[in-house]
């Protein structure tokens, strides 16, 4: 047998192994959700009791006193236990100021510089779901890097308030508690129960923060209705309306019947729907009504009862508010009806039959109605053509006054009532399936319905053109680059911001109503009501007796005070010492799909209001969706708790959780039987730090991050790995050792010894590099391929009978602390705990791993040669084993060595044979005996094994020869590119060279081959 083998793969076959490992691990895994699934019923309580003692973790009281340091006298655990060892540090990091900018100094004068990130609020509608716990990680791993390179760090938590969100699910919680709703209970009282909401679960996700090991700086925490901002708030809008950019008017606006408020474009799901589909429908009498369902019916023309106008529309309640029809000038069919009028079916009104060319002639009947009220393309055609603008419906969404005698009909009840009425009149014509997209409100799940409303609008198009100037002027980064795209095609079509919401919970609009006899009535916008007044007094020359303010009983978009966020947390609009040290904040990391709604506007008000953009990079992280690519949702079930993952839960404990809940009784089902297929064994304790590291790990620019928590479990073992090789080294190590002040080569080290330093030093420098372009998969890979693959599996099983060496005890010491520095920003956790267990060097002062320093490449640990030369060995290693696994042969194996490499392989023959835990000897010889299984090393060096007796000869002559045949096929290959007439010129020289190897190669493997065939042979014959 021979194979060939390129020096450096010993390490790809190990990770390769581990790899396959887990996925039989997945694989046994789901095996058992299916056998669980299929049980019978009898075994659920035996089901019950194994799910607990799955997730059951051995007790462990926390004996360390709040904010005080962890006792670290006593043994360790002889496994790693997540819970004990997260235990203690959080409290302890954030009394010593760890976290904040000022650790090192005062901030404006760190030579670093300033590195500062603000945390994307999270809404305060319940616990944070594992996309924030996304955000957490990768966050804090960058600032917790940035901090250990020196910098003044600063990571800033706060909360949104959420207006539509927050207001929505407390509604819901009162009716299904209490049965009442806010209009019952009054503006201030129903505020009382927000507020109330918000200190229960605000708290709740600060404590998660914590939880996930946030490094924030908790004394500037900050919410998007505390006072400071509040005010900023204010002062923005005031400075936008005097700027003229913020205006009152009537425009064509999405409303949700069910919140009772307008809604912008990007707050609508547009639902793709088949022709004759039946949805359930908020506030109606039905529980389904049809959709997707073309009307056709006629128009009759005024003055002769014989001509008509067919047209076609899948809203069929909107009829009653039609002033017109739409004909193309240039269509034929329709020429005569040009100048004439129709005559309304269900009111005494004459509409006008206008030329348009949005009618397309070859649409439908070529002939549109038109319900400049409702609908988009109508209200343009209304406008241009004077047409009447009539709503048809309140804000319950039943038809008002103008629908006649549908008044107080709810819209879709009032759909088929029209529909019949129409059959009654003669005027029905057909009807004909249709699909077509309906739009959905993403907060109520409300069929949403275009309606006239006075708001207050923004005008965004001179803010835009900076937005895209800064990103074109390279003033702001994006990654991944691929997303400037997306930004720019959403501010090159840009359009007004409906600013206003019919809320109560959130930042009230500033603007106030003149109520007078003497002056006319109109808006005022002022900082407070007293400016207001003076505003008033002042222009119309009025004493305050003569008029009353009332304020505008609606809020802001709650993307209007988001918006603020990176300068209103820093002071602004004071020039505060934060405000000039921090700002413009370094970077805002959040996921793809707020680019719109949150990230554009941040940089346009930072523009507009400060003339710098508010941060300079962008990082757009992808989305969580589940194990199977669906995107996660309460109502679906696949919303996973991070403290579940952190702690474990059981499937009975996770059932419960949505029982309590906000879900209609349909959607707790329906939730809980995905729970039953995705957890059936509930969530194992997987730990903090395992959480941050596998979730980081997924991270690659663009896509999505399909979530399996089994991967995460993988991670809380390479935990474990890591914490047995501490735990070993320190036995090694003694009482007595003593690290180096500080680490330097003295020229004892062995071989092994400048490889692992080589390897870390190249690992130092690829995860910088990769931190720099956000590539986390990198990163993480490139430290857990350090950790597991160099660190444990070749330098300590290489040295670990040999560290009676004091400097190969100084170079596992040294790679230890730096891995752990490595592994800190992902797994601060763990990391610090066995930090704090190591030997301390000489004049140690170093408190806490937070604070120490990142390591960096080192010119000094470059081993090229070396590493190169201990390459070699581990082929050597790897071939070794792979014959004795192939062949079986595990007892005393017989091995022989040929190669130019014998010093090299002399110097290093006890650690391959304490590597190759079969061997008892090795021999290095250029004389093969006969009956040898062979592996490949490359042209100078082959491993042979000695196979006499032991296997089937024919079966190995004919392994052989299929060998060849593929060497030979890849050899003819080669030959044919090389061959080629534009070779020698288009070819470059590393080409050839490389190519040329590959024939030297491939031909001296069919050498050995052949030669083992003969062997063989000799062995047969014999």
């Amino acid at each position: 047998m021979s194979e060939e083998f390129s020096a450096k793969q010993l390490e790809k076959k190990l990770k390769k192994e581990a790899e396959k490992k887990a996925k039989l691990e997945k694989l046994k895994a789901k095996q058992e959700k299916q056998a669980l699934m299929q049980g019978q019923q009898g075994s659920k309580k035996k089901k019950e009791k194994d799910v607990k003692e799955r997730v059951a973790e051995p007790e462990f009281v926390d004996t360390t006193v709040p904010g005080e340091k962890k006792d670290m006298s006593q043994p360790m655990l002889s496994t790693y236990k997540p819970m004990a060892v997260e235990a203690g540090w959080y409290a302890w990091w954030k009394k010593q100021g760890y976290f904040k900018p000022e650790v090192y100094g005062n901030p404006a004068e760190n030579k670093k510089g300033a590195y500062v990130i603000p945390i994307p609020p999270p809404n305060v509608t319940g616990s944070l779901h594992l996309g924030h716990a996304l955000t957490v990680a990768v966050q804090d791993a960058l600032t917790r890097w940035k901090r250990m390179h020196g910098y003044a760090a600063l990571y800033v938590p706060g909360c949104d308030h959420a207006g539509i969100s927050t207001q929505a699910v407390v509604e819901k919680r009162l009716m299904k508690e209490r049965k009442v709703t806010r209009h019952e209970l009054g503006r201030e009282k129903f505020l009382d129960e927000v507020w109330k909401w918000k200190e229960q679960y605000g708290n709740r996700i600060y404590e998660q923060f914590m939880r996930l090991g946030a490094s924030n700086d908790w004394d500037r925490v900050k919410f998007t209705l505390d006072q400071d901002l509040s005010e900023a708030v204010t002062e923005a809008f005031v400075r936008l309306y005097e700027d003229g950019r913020i205006s009152r008017g009537s425009r064509l606006v999405n409303f949700c019947g069910k919140l009772n408020t307008v809604l912008s474009n990007e707050e609508v799901d547009n639902k793709e729907i088949e022709g004759g589909t039946y949805l359930s429908v908020h506030g109606h009498p039905k529980s389904e009504y049809k959709f997707g369902m073309f009307l056709h019916f006629a128009y009759k023309v005024v003055g002769n009862e014989d001509e008509e106008i067919v047209v076609a529309t899948t809203r069929p309640e909107t009829i009653l508010g039609d002033s017109g029809v739409a004909i193309n000038p240039l269509d034929e069919r329709y020429k005569k009806f040009h100048g004439k009028k129709l005559k309304h079916p269900f009111s005494e009104r004459e509409i006008p039959i206008v030329l348009d060319e949005k009618a397309e002639m070859d649409k439908g009947t070529g002939a549109v109605k038109v319900t400049p009220a409702h609908d988009p393309t109508d209200f343009e055609i209304g406008k241009r053509h004077g047409l009447e603008f009539i709503n048809i419906l309140n804000d319950d969404n039943t038809i008002n006054e103008n629908g006649g005698e549908f008044e107080g009909v709810p819209r879709f009840e009032a759909r088929e009532r029209v529909i019949e009425a129409l059959k009654s009149k003669g005027l029905y014509r057909k009807e004909e399936k249709h699909a077509m997209t309906i739009p959905i409100c993403s907060r109520s799940g409300d069929i949403i319905e275009p309606r006239i409303k006075m708001q207050w609008f923004m005008d965004c198009s001179e803010l835009a053109e900076r937005a895209i100037k800064a990103v074109k002027d390279g003033d702001l980064k994006i990654f991944p680059k691929e997303q400037e795209k997306n930004y720019f095609h959403w501010l090159e079509n840009i359009r007004e911001w409906c600013l206003s919401r019919q809320l109560w919970w959130g930042h009230r609009i500033p603007a106030y109503l003149i109520k007078s006899k003497v002056i006319p009535e109109e808006w005022v916008v002022g900082r407070n009501e007293e400016e207001c007044v003076l505003k008033v007094m002042k222009k119309y020359n009025v004493v305050r007796d003569e008029f009353e303010l009332k304020q505008d009983e609606d809020v802001l978009d709650t993307w209007f005070s988001s918006g603020l966020w990176p300068m209103s947390i820093m002071g602004w609009p004071k020039k505060t010492k934060d405000f000039e040290t921090f700002y413009p904040n370094s970077l805002l990391e959040t996921g793809q799909d707020i680019l719109f709604f949150w990230v554009i506007r941040m940089i346009m008000f930072g523009l507009y209001f400060t003339d710098q953009v508010p941060f300079k990079q962008v990082f757009l992280h992808p989305m969580v969706r589940d194990a199977h690519g669906e995107k996660m949702s309460k109502s679906k079930g696949n919303v996973v708790d991070p403290l579940d993952v952190i702690e474990g839960i059981t499937l009975q404990e996770m059932q419960k959780r949505i029982e309590m809940g906000n879900l209609a009784e349909k959607e707790v089902e329906r939730a809980k039987k995905v729970q039953e297929i995705d957890f059936p064994n509930g969530i194992s304790c997987c730990g903090t730090d395992a959480l941050r590291f596998g979730l980081c790990s997924y991270i690659t620019p663009g896509g999505t991050i399909n979530l399996d928590v089994l991967r995460i479990e993988g991670y809380k073992k390479f935990c474990n790995k890591i914490w047995n090789a501490v735990k070993f080294s320190l036995i090694k190590f003694g009482d007595d050792f003593v690290p180096e002040e500080e680490f330097k080569i003295t020229g004892n080290e062995s071989l092994v010894d400048k490889w692992i330093l080589s390897r870390l030093n190249k690992t130092c420098l690829e995860v910088d590099k990769n931190f720099n372009e956000y590539n986390f998969m990198n990163v993480t890979s490139l430290i857990h391929s350090f950790w597991l693959y160099s660190l444990c599996d070749i330098y300590i099983e290489s040295v670990k009978f040999n560290l009676e060496n004091s400097q190969s005890k100084n170079v596992l010491f040294f790679c230890i602390e730096k891995g752990l520095q490595l592994l800190h920003p992902f797994m601060p956790f763990v990391t610090e705990e066995l930090f704090q267990r190591l030997p301390k060097r000489k004049n140690n002062k170093i408190e806490s791993i937070c604070i120490s320093s990142f390591p960096t490449h080192k010119s000094e640990f470059d081993f090229k040669i070396e590493e190169e030369e201990f390459d070699f060995i581990l082929s050597i290693i790897k071939g070794c084993r792979s014959l004795i696994s192939d062949y079986k042969i595990t007892s005393n194996p017989k091995i022989f060595i040929k190669s130019n490499q014998n010093q090299i392989l002399s110097k290093n023959k006890s650690l391959i044979i304490n590597l190759v835990k079969e061997l008892a000897d090795i021999s290095f010889t250029d004389e093969i005996p006969s009956g040898c299984a062979v592996f490949n090393i490359n042209a100078n060096s082959s491993i042979f094994l000695l196979i006499k007796g032991v296997v089937d000869i024919k079966s190995e002559i004919e392994k052989a020869n299929e060998k060849i045949s593929s060497i030979q096929i890849q050899l003819n290959k080669l030959n044919e590119i090389i061959n080629h007439s534009s070779y020698d010129t288009k070819a470059s020289q590393e080409t050839k060279s490389a190519n040329q190897k590959k024939i030297q190669d491939f031909n001296s493997e069919i050498s050995i081959l052949e030669e083992s065939i003969k062997n063989y042979l000799n062995i047969d014959s014999k």
